[in-house]
């Protein structure tokens, strides 16, 4: 092996490595804070906004009273479309062919049908059915009842959101069900576990880390979504809104005033899915710290 070579005379030591100066990131950041100040200065100075009437209407009671029902009719139709999402999660997840298609179908059709059209084929129900009845099969009815009785505002609005939701979480809790290794189904019923325990005890807990963002996103979706039943008079937080601007034509500051609700219950809902998915990945982090300090421990080992 050749030796190295001294450094001659008169020959600087290589000096240290300085981090490379990025003025193109430098030069963004300044460019996209001048937009972000120039929108916000248009946004507060311009007169056309309105903002004392925002702030007159912000804690309206009839908008008050609309957010309370946006927020009523989204958690009832997604606790409606997680119980209906489980059942079709787990008819797909069947051996029977019948029950698989069925929830195959479902799920297809009910994803390909827009929300705004199952709501206005739902709110006119009548005009196809105009009674709904109970009875045996093509035998006697036991019991009749007029459709807009039991499919009024309320009911369209909760079953055409149930309806379409429940095929999005289904999807989510198959992939949730789906990325639990299969290794681990073939232990717990090496261990003697049943089909239920197994999914309580080994299943669900590592498939929730999956489920929970997006589901979270999913009714955050929803929160949203509850706008479109405006179009069936369901007095919601946008058309409590709108009620009020077609009286006193003050449309852009209501229209900030439920944008403004929106958000709100977008951020609540946003820290919360923080909350839960630090729940769910609690024991991923003690298995990650173990590891790195078995690992510290056998790297000092073979250093000695």
């Amino acid at each position: 092996m050749p030796e190295t070579m001294p450094l001659s005379k008169g020959v600087d030591p290589p000096s240290r490595v300085l981090p490379r100066k990025r003025y193109g990131n430098w030069l963004a950041g300044v460019v996209l804070a001048l937009v972000v100040v120039a929108v916000v200065r248009s946004t507060v100075g311009n007169a056309n906004y309105s903002w004392p009437t925002f702030g007159r209407y912000l804690f309206s009671p009839a908008i008050l009273a609309g957010l309370a029902r946006t927020v009523e009719l989204a958690v009832i139709a997604m606790a409606l479309s997680i119980v209906a999402g489980m059942v079709l999660a787990a008819m797909r997840h069947s051996s029977n062919r019948v029950l698989n298609a069925v929830s195959g179908a479902y799920i297809w059709l009910f994803r390909a049908t827009p929300l705004l059209v199952l709501l206005l084929l739902l709110y006119n129900m009548a005009a196809l059915y105009p009674k709904l009845s109970l009875g045996i099969p093509f035998g006697p009815d036991l019991f009749t009842v007029g459709t807009n009785t039991v499919i009024s505002v309320a009911g369209a609005a909760i079953i055409g959101l149930t309806l379409h939701e429940a095929a999005y979480c289904a999807e989510i809790l198959r992939a949730g069900l789906v990325s639990v290794d299969h290794g681990q189904r073939e232990a717990a019923e090496a261990l003697g576990m049943s089909n239920g325990l197994m999914m309580r005890r080994i299943v669900l807990p590592q498939a929730m880390r999956a489920i929970v963002p997006p589901l979270t996103n999913q009714f955050v979706n929803v929160v949203k979504t509850t706008s479109i039943v405006s179009v069936i008079s369901m007095p919601e937080l946008l058309y409590s809104a709108q009620i009020i601007y077609a009286r006193t034509y003050e449309t852009i500051p209501l229209l900030l005033v439920a944008t403004f609700w929106y958000l709100v219950l977008t951020a609540l809902l946003t820290v919360a899915q923080h909350y839960v998915e630090r729940y769910f990945n609690r024991g991923r982090a003690g298995v990650s710290s173990a590891a790195s300090r078995k690992l510290s421990r056998l790297a000092l080992e073979a250093g000695q």
